[in-house]
């Protein structure tokens, strides 16, 4: 029979039932006595008909319906626990509980009768209990739902028998058989399933109301029962109860009544928060191994408060029953969480995980699936039926290897973090061969401690690369981490070390924060907190450490301790029973107080045997037994003495005393008091004299240092003071646990190139030692520096982050809870460089040529050297007889030194092995793997052989240099070439491809046009006449980058003209050396270059460079990661270098600019030139037509070695100063001179702009001008003349003139910003001439002259045009009574603004009809009498001398229309306003006239046609008479006469005149007067 595959091996716990411990031990007692009722059981049929009777006949010998109810909702509720502990079978459904229940029930016919017995005679009992649980019922509707009540034979007590998986993987008819139950049976007691509440407030109320309901049954009151009867006269002896056994019983249930509804008004007063944990999985889920088309199940029971809650994931990847509808079905019920996921497929095989996550954590459990499938043909419903096994040979899927090669690629290196921070490790793994469907198992460990998901570590699996983060680092997560992948039987490790400094502190100089903080021996008030001691001091010693607790659910922190404890260890005192705390601790000394450390873990006070009894069933912590017994109470029961009294701790600060209850104490809580006397005496004094101790633990404080006491504790409870314990022995106050002393023998080793390996010997007489500090120093230094900030163990570790080639000296001191130890003895000094070891095997053996006798190999260098050169290699032999190979043989007995040989006397035709070992100072390393069989025969091929050594240099981003050596055997004729292929190393080998066309003559070249970060491979052949040979060895794979820190090749002329290739490396070994080589050839011929290397840098300097120079120069480094570089002389940088060289050997001082002059502001003439740099050492000689000239009255000189500039000034330049100037400079050994030279027409412009440079300096300290006179036209089309002025003060006056006659201006000018203007409104011809401005003070004056005449003036007028142009509004139609007008508006016009009209593309020719024409600022078109063809598009054109600005309007459709409407109207009011009726002149407004007059008025009237005529006198008609006599003669003429008029003629005369087109009326107003003397003689006569 082969073995399983190791994917059911791996999960062998499928087959095993995975139980709780508790449960593993029941079963296993009740397998015992299963075995020895087998008889028994083998009739269960019977059994179950009889007890099938036997529970009818107790039925109906009297049940009650409420204890029926409550057996039934308790067998539920049992079913339901016993499903839990199945972990979630298969097999389990109604049917099977249903026979599992009758099972239960039968037990066996022999237990069957007694039970059925049983049942009948305690029916009385059982109602009355049942009454006793009614009354629970209503105080407890939460806590005591579901009752059961089981009354069995006191000769089983046994938990349920959980069902063992079958062995049989496929018999699945045989898992789902139903499994016989055993009923839970415990002797005189009744066992009560907590209700499982709806609600998380409501679960929260009942783990708050544990400790309560723990008091409350402690006390021993509550229900109680007879023994079931054995026998018909115990059955009698029941039925005829005693009085005294019936008061008894009324009286439990009157108490039990008042103890529940006190506990239930203490119930609303707790806590809710105080029992708060951590989600915990009682049940896991199991793996399963399954076929295809089969559906599974996987089960889990998680325990935590508030109830957690569940998410599955596979492969880490959350499941989504949405995506999958169907395929997967979560249930969540009671605790009980499943996953099913139907008709499995072969894509299923996963790592499942169960993650539960509550406000206190999360944590998840691992369950892995395997679908197999069938290799052959088989019909799918064979393996549902379960008639078919398993073949044995179809172990591994799909037929695929069992063996697995793991490896790791991009790995994490050592890393350095401080606390706080985040930090990521990660790897990629690969796996070959690489299976799909089968996940590997990738385990993070921690110092050898498997790593579990938390919120400080998070883990990822891509399917490629495993990674974790350290999400807030802190000096606990310190240490070597190892990555774990498992693949089958196969697993690879990979390990890197994590250091974590500490954070820095918040007060310079205090310590670093302690760590690793832990809670031990907790109890109901009481708790140790230890922790480990920083190795940061801050500079101070450590004056001890301060404890902080601080509630779970809350934020507020507390200090345990008033004073700092030096010891490691403190007991903390005075908590409340069944609360949750966490811990921190701070470390103090003389500057200050650190930061506080990472808290512990959640820790309850609670009794250790609660704390157990909730682990087992966290998701209730209220665990629901009653503890029902047939003794009588034990009421006022004073408690013994407590036993095994002893101090399990002493310190200078405190004593710990711990002890155990004793045995008579009743069923009444119990508390302690301690007592404790100095040794010697009797003098016994109360510690605890307020508050009695609950637990048995005490930590004893307030001692005094150096004494011996005597101890001893007492038990009290209601009933009163129990007798003391036995005293403890003297007891000396003193720290029991002493500091350790110093190690020894500290011993550095050579590692790596940035590592020590440091080794110790353990301190003597070394008692609970927690770990080593590691400190290193830079030797001279003085400054220590932590190597590892958390405690290790043993006595060796690697001290990591060192400097290469720095030396180093190492302490270490131990450390234990007492404290941390003196320091070591400083180590020797050790230089910081790899250590040497032998090389690694080479590889990649080939057969270069091959004779009759003799075969030449080659092979490739080993990747890992040793930390030394390689200094030769042996290679050994063995002869292959059919398959078989014999022994080895050496092939040389010395090492041969190049990496190809020739191996002689060998047999021809005879089937050959190799192996080669590599040999350096360290020794010979281990040989190859054997070769290939190779056979030895004479080559009779025309081609090349393969080129051998082939290998890669100067590796860039984007190039890389390939060199290899010429085969051995070179065919039939002499080679020619070479041809170079390259493909992508991922790439198939149809993808190689030609990097050269033409064969090479060379045995190098270089390849660009790679692609950054890409992974390549090469192979080279070699070509004769006969044709391309066999491809060389493929070369290992390079990837395409420029690694940090890559230098390149310089080449340097140095002041002596030497010309030299200077290379430097800073990642040398100590026996790298640097390698030169011309054309790739090693430079052995130093006729032509001199060679000087020192440390990490190397100099080639050429002798005399030369033709005979030219070439590719290039470097390498030995024993380095390919550190390499080139540099090529061609004649051109042949010439650039020479002549460099040139430059060096004869210097000139470079200047930047040659000698030139300048004018400077007051006329002053400056020479100067720009050096690029000068020395402080530098001079110069002045020199004008060979003469030098020095500092003096005429010549101001300055030399400025830092700007390198140099200067000389003239303060006048007069006509004898024509001529040569020359500058000479001198620096060190370098020279160079500039002259320039002023003569002729040069020299007079010159002094001539000095001149003009002295007179305008010279105006300039007056008044004056910055900007001359000038013009602009502003947005009003306004001209503004504007200057602008300096030097200005209020005395200064400014006059403007135009063609020599004086501007009035109506203000001053008040000389804002320094300007001066004239605005000119409303610019034309007549406003051109000159115009000039001056201005004047005490100090001169100065003035400028605008002439704005011909071209200037049309210049201007231009402007003015345009911006008149620009201010033309859009063309807009107006109807008149003669056509239509098209006009614009602008800002004004002037007659040089030329106006054109376009009519549809066409000039409009202007005629009587259509008329242009301006009135005021507006320019019009008329077009009289618009007829259709007026109809288009109409141009107004402006034309300012430079550009025609148009406006456009479209007259036609609408717009003529309503136009030509409006000219109509517009018409025939004109024509009717021409022809009405109208009075023309001639009739006056007033009329005076003297009475007796003749009164006479004409006038003309006009009217087409004629109109009529009328006159009114005071608004009404008048007619001529005798009096009056009104005329109208030829149609125009009317005349008014009155002969002789009186003063009844006065009054208001209209005429009225009268047509077709309209009327119109005159008034006159006639005003007649009598003379006065006249008048009086007729009042006389009137009296």
């Amino acid at each position: 029979m082969m073995s399983l595959p190791f994917y059911q091996r791996h999960h062998e716990h499928y087959d095993r039932a995975y139980r709780h411990k508790a449960l593993t031990s029941t079963v296993s007692q009740y397998q015992k006595e299963t075995k020895s009722k087998a008889a028994v059981y083998a009739q269960g049929s019977t059994a179950y008909a009889r007890g099938s009777a036997g529970y009818r006949h107790a039925s109906a010998a009297g049940f009650s319906l409420d204890s029926s109810s409550a057996y039934s909702h308790g067998s539920s509720a049992y079913d339901l626990e016993s499903a839990a502990y199945s972990y979630g079978s298969t097999a389990y459904d109604h049917s099977a509980a249903q026979s599992k229940r009758s099972a239960a029930y039968s037990l066996d016919s022999e237990s069957l009768s007694r039970s059925s017995a049983a049942y009948s005679h305690a029916s009385e009992s059982i109602n009355k209990l049942a009454a006793a649980y009614r009354l629970g019922s209503e105080a407890y509707s939460s806590g005591l739902k579901n009752s059961n009540l089981m009354i069995e034979d006191q000769s089983y007590k046994m938990s349920p028998k959980a069902k063992r998986a079958k062995q049989n993987l496929i018999s699945e008819d045989k898992e789902n058989e139903a499994m016989d139950y055993s009923v839970p049976i415990f002797t005189g007691r009744e066992v009560n399933i907590s209700g499982i509440t709806d609600t998380e407030e409501e679960r929260i109320k009942e783990s708050a109301a544990y400790v309560a309901k723990r008091n409350l049954f402690a006390t021993g009151e509550g229900v109680s029962v007879s023994k079931v009867a054995k026998s018909t006269s115990e059955e009698e002896h029941h039925e005829k109860k005693s009085r005294k056994v019936a008061i008894r019983e009324s009286a439990e249930r009157v108490a039990m009544k008042k103890t529940l509804e006190e506990t239930q008004a203490f119930h609303k007063k707790l806590n809710q928060d105080k029992l708060l944990h951590a989600p915990e999985f009682i049940i896991e889920p199991r793996s399963h191994t399954i076929w295809e088309k089969e559906n599974v199940v996987f089960r889990c029971s998680v325990a935590g408060w508030p109830a957690p809650r569940v998410t599955w994931y596979k492969n880490n990847v959350p499941i989504d029953v949405q995506t999958h509808p169907g395929k997967y079905i979560i249930e969540s019920r009671y605790g009980l969480h499943s996953l099913e996921i139907t008709e499995c497929e072969f894509d299923d095989t996963a790592q499942y995980r169960a993650s539960a996550m509550n406000v206190k954590g999360e944590v998840s459990v691992y369950a892995s699936l395997v679908v197999k499938r069938y290799k052959g043909e088989i019909d799918a419903s064979l393996l549902h039926a379960g008639s078919l096994s398993m073949s044995p040979f179809a172990v591994t899927p799909h037929g695929y290897a069992s063996r697995f090669e793991i490896s790791f690629v991009d790995k994490f290196d050592v890393a350095f973090g401080r606390e706080g921070e985040t930090m990521s490790l990660g790897c990629t793994v690969v796996i070959n061969p690489d299976i799909k469907r089968f996940k590997p198992d990738i385990e993070w460990y921690r110092n050898g401690v498997l790593i579990t998901p938390s919120k400080w570590v998070q883990m990822q699996w891509s399917g490629e690369r495993a990674s974790l983060t350290l999400t807030h680092a802190n000096k606990e997560d310190e240490g070597l981490y190892t990555l774990r992948v498992t693949m089958g039987e196969y697993y690879e490790e990979y390990s890197g070390y994590v250091f974590v400094r500490d954070a820095d502190a918040e007060i310079p100089g205090a310590p670093g924060a302690p760590l690793d903080v832990q809670c031990l021996d907790a109890n109901k008030d009481y708790v140790i907190v230890s922790w480990k001691q920083p190795a940061v001091d801050g500079g101070n010693p450590i004056l001890g450490y301060f404890i902080d607790r601080c509630e779970v659910g809350t934020a507020h922190w507390t200090q345990c301790n008033e004073n700092p404890v030096k010891f490691a260890r403190f007991p903390v005192t005075g908590l409340i029973e069944g609360r949750s705390y966490i811990f921190r601790v701070r470390a103090v000394n003389k500057a200050g107080v650190s930061l506080p450390s990472r808290v512990s873990e959640p820790v309850a006070a609670l009794d250790p045997a609660d704390r157990a009894r909730l682990r087992s069933h966290p998701s209730a912590p209220w665990t629901g037994q009653i503890i029902v017994t047939e003794e009588e109470p034990a009421e006022g029961v004073v408690p013994g003495p407590p036993t095994d009294l002893q101090v399990i701790e002493a310190t200078k600060n405190y004593v710990v005393l711990s002890w155990k209850p004793p045995g008579q104490r009743g069923h009444e809580g119990i508390m302690y008091f301690v007592e404790k006397c100095v040794a010697g005496t009797e003098d016994w004094q109360r510690v605890n004299t307020e508050i009695p101790v609950k637990s048995p633990r005490f930590a004893v404080f307030d001692l005094a240092e150096g004494k011996s006491y005597c101890f001893r504790v007492r038990c009290c409870n209601s009933a009163g003071i129990g007798e003391p314990s036995e005293a403890t022995e003297a007891t000396v106050v003193d720290d029991k646990l002493d500091i350790p002393k110093a190690p020894g023998r500290i011993m550095p080793t050579r590692n790596t190139d940035t590592s020590v390996l440091v080794t110790w010997t353990e301190p003597p007489d070394a008692k609970e030692l927690v770990g080593y500090y590691i400190e290193s120093s830079v030797e001279g230094s003085g400054r220590w520096e932590p190597c590892n900030n958390n405690p290790v163990k043993g006595t060796r570790f690697i001290c990591h982050g060192l400097s290469n080639g720095e030396k180093y000296i190492f302490r270490v001191r131990a450390v234990n809870a007492a404290g941390l130890s003196e320091f070591s003895q400083d180590s020797e000094p050790i230089e910081v460089k790899a250590a040497i070891a032998a090389p690694s095997p080479p590889y990649d053996i080939v057969v270069l040529e091959s004779v009759r006798d003799s075969m030449v190999l080659g092979w490739k260098q080993p990747k890992v050297t040793g930390g030394t050169e390689i200094t030769g290699y042996y290679v050994n032999y063995r002869e292959v007889v059919d398959g078989v190979p014999g022994k080895w043989k050496e092939g040389n007995i010395k090492a041969v030194t190049e990496r190809a040989y020739r191996i002689e006397n060998l047999k021809e035709n005879m089937v050959y092995q190799f192996q080669v070992a590599a040999a350096n100072l360290a020794g010979v390393g281990t040989p190859s793997k054997p070769s290939n069989p190779f056979k030895c025969e004479v080559w009779t091929i025309a081609v090349p052989g393969p080129p051998h050594d082939v290998k890669c240099t100067e590796v860039r981003k984007d190039s890389l240099v390939l060199l290899w050596k010429e085969p051995v055997y070179t065919g039939r004729s002499p080679i020619v070439g070479y041809y170079v292929d390259m493909k992508e190393t991922e790439a198939k080998e149809e993808r190689w491809r030609g990097v050269n066309e033409k064969p090479l003559q060379k045995k190098y070249l270089k390849i660009g046009g790679l692609t950054e970060g890409m992974s390549y491979v090469f192979r080279v052949r070699a070509t004769n006449q006969a044709g391309v040979g066999k491809p060389s060895d493929v070369t290992d794979a390079v990837i395409a980058e420029t690694r940090p820190g890559t230098k390149e090749l310089v080449v340097d002329v140095d002041d002596n003209g030497v010309i030299s290739l200077n290379f430097e490396c800073d990642q040398m070994s100590p026996d790298s050396k640097f390698v030169w080589s011309k054309n790739y050839e090693p430079i052995e011929d130093d006729s032509r270059l001199n060679i000087d290397t020192k440390g990490g840098k190397s100099k080639a300097s050429f002798k005399n460079l030369g033709e005979d120079d030219l070439g590719i120069y290039s470097c390498i480094v030995t024993d380095t990661d390919g550190v390499s570089s080139s540099h090529t002389i061609d004649e051109e940088e042949m010439k650039r270098l020479l002549a460099l060289s040139h430059e060096r050997q004869f210097p000139t001082v470079p200047l930047t600019s040659e000698l030139a002059v300048e004018i400077l502001e007051k006329g002053e003439v400056r020479f100067w030139l720009q050096a690029e740099k000068l020395s402080g050492n530098a001079k110069a000689n002045f020199v004008f037509n060979d003469k030098e000239i020095f500092n003096g009255e005429k010549y101001k000189m300055k030399v400025d070695q830092k700007t390198g500039l140099i200067e000389m000034i003239m303060d006048k330049l007069e006509d004898k100063d024509e001529g040569t100037y020359t500058f000479q400079l001198q620096d060190g050994k370098a020279t160079n001179q500039s002259s320039l030279v002023l003569i002729g027409d040069v020299f007079k412009k010159l002094r001539d702009e000095a001149d003009f440079q002295r007179k305008d300096w010279q105006r300039k300290q007056g008044p004056h001008f910055v900007d001359k006179l000038g013009w602009e036209v502003t947005d009003e089309c306004n001209v503004m003349l504007k200057c602008k002025v300096a030097n200005i003060k209020k005395e200064t006056h400014i006059v403007w003139y135009k063609d020599d006659r004086e501007i009035m201006v109506d203000e001053e000018h008040d000389f804002k910003d320094g300007v001066c203007t004239l605005l000119i409104s409303e610019f034309s011809k007549k406003d051109a001439g000159t115009y000039e401005v001056i201005l004047k003070d005490d100090r001169g004056k100065d003035s400028s002259e605008l002439k704005l005449k011909d071209t200037a003036f049309a210049d201007l007028m231009n402007e003015v045009c345009r911006r008149i142009a620009l201010s033309a509004t859009d063309l807009k139609i107006q109807s008149t009574a003669e056509g239509i007008r098209l006009y614009s508006y602008v800002t004004y016009y002037v007659e040089d603004l030329r106006v054109g009209w376009v009519h549809n593309d066409t000039q409009i020719k202007f005629t009587d009809r259509v008329k242009t024409g301006v009135t005021g600022e507006q320019i019009w078109l008329q077009i009289n009498e618009p007829t259709p063809q007026d109809k288009g598009k109409y141009i107004m054109e402006l034309f300012d001398g430079n550009t025609a600005h148009k406006k456009t309007i479209d007259l036609s459709g609408q717009a003529f229309d309503e136009a030509f409407a409006e000219f109509q109207r517009l018409k025939q009011a004109a024509i009717a306003e021409k022809n009405r009726a109208r009075v023309l002149g001639g009739l006056p407004d007033v009329v005076t006239i003297q009475e007796g007059k003749a009164l006479n008025l004409s006038c003309t009237v006009w009217g087409d046609p004629t109109p009529e005529v009328s006159w009114l006198k005071n608004e009404k008609s008048f007619v001529s008479d005798a009096n009056c006599i009104l005329r109208f003669e030829s149609g125009k003429n009317v005349s008014f006469s009155i002969s002789t008029v009186s003063t009844h003629d006065s009054g208001k005369y209209s005429i009225v005149v009268k047509n077709k087109y309209g009327t119109e009326t005159s008034d006159v107003t006639v005003s007649v007067y009598i003379p006065e003397e006249e008048r009086e003689p007729e009042q006389e006569k009137q009296k």
